[in-house]
């Protein structure tokens, strides 16, 4: 699992998005992000899709365009938001309209929208900001659905690629917890969207759901992804080979490859109607 480390205990997992360096650092390498993030499961772009009261989506976060994609794909015409340019220009050339800004700072300018969504995205911005921001552009019924992606790596290959990071990277404001893998060790993070909703109000009571599915990789196929994380982003490029070799080896050791496990956990609730002013 992804936590922040103990160096950094001023930031608890809910408040990741503090830490702003990181969160623009995905742009280093944006086409490999593209290339190797894993993408959604069909059964959660539907579902979101079927609860919103129309097609008009805002994809908060929406890095190089991999579920706005997949959402243009089931009929929605959706305008991503995004604060780093180098994630922007590839969403653009894959064709996803893109304003660049944290959704924080983002002026909407009177538009309003059937649906907020943000696909790995939402623990880098400020929960409340995000969800009152989002109350300000949703529809009465509309919705906003942000959602995650958790994988769990067989014991070894966690425990190899823990133990080589934090030889490598001890003062990294974000590490790996071989101890900490799954659904459980991120409920945090989802409890902490959904206070978000409750303290922006205007909005249903959230709820939580899952998609759990397999993806298997071959050794370089992983390397790849794991690469693409924030904890390897703002290192210097021998310290992530250093850290890659190990764990490599560590999938070398199962044959080559392997499955990994992901849950798909999003946490939505729905934009409430005005109430009446009792004094008409």
């Amino acid at each position: 699992m992804i936590t922040v480390s103990p160096e950094h205990a001023g930031v608890s997992r809910p408040e990741v998005h503090q830490v702003r360096d990181l969160a623009e650092s995905f742009g280093v390498d944006a086409a490999r992000y593209d290339r190797t993030r894993p993408r959604y499961p069909d059964a959660l772009v539907e579902r979101i899709r079927a609860a919103s009261p129309g097609p008009e989506f805002v994809d908060v976060g929406c890095g190089t365009g991999i579920a706005a994609r997949q959402f243009q794909a089931a009929g929605c015409t959706v305008l991503g938001v995004e604060p780093d340019p180098r994630m922007a220009d590839v969403a653009r050339r894959g064709g996803v309209e893109v304003e660049t800004a944290t959704v924080e700072s983002w002026a909407p300018a009177g538009r309003t929208f059937d649906a907020v969504v943000a696909g790995t995205a939402w623990h880098w911005v400020d929960p409340a900001a995000g969800a009152a921001k989002a109350g300000e552009v949703l529809r009465p019924g509309g919705l906003l659905a942000p959602f995650w992606h958790v994988f769990q790596l067989p014991p070894a290959v966690a425990a190899t690629l823990a133990a080589a990071y934090q030889r490598v990277a001890p003062d990294a404001p974000l590490t790996f917890h071989a101890d900490r893998q799954g659904l459980a060790a991120y409920q945090p993070l989802f409890t902490g969207a959904a206070e978000g909703i409750r303290a922006a109000g205007g909005f249903g009571e959230p709820t939580q759901w899952h998609v759990d599915w397999d993806q298997p990789y071959t050794r370089d196929e992983l390397l790849e992804m794991l690469a693409t994380h924030g904890q390897f982003t703002a290192l210097a490029p021998e310290a992530v080979a250093q850290v890659l070799a190990e764990v490599g080896a560590a999938v070398d050791a199962r044959g080559g490859s392997l499955t990994v496990r992901y849950t798909t956990v999003a946490v939505t609730a729905v934009r409430q109607s005005p109430r009446p002013d009792p004094r008409g």
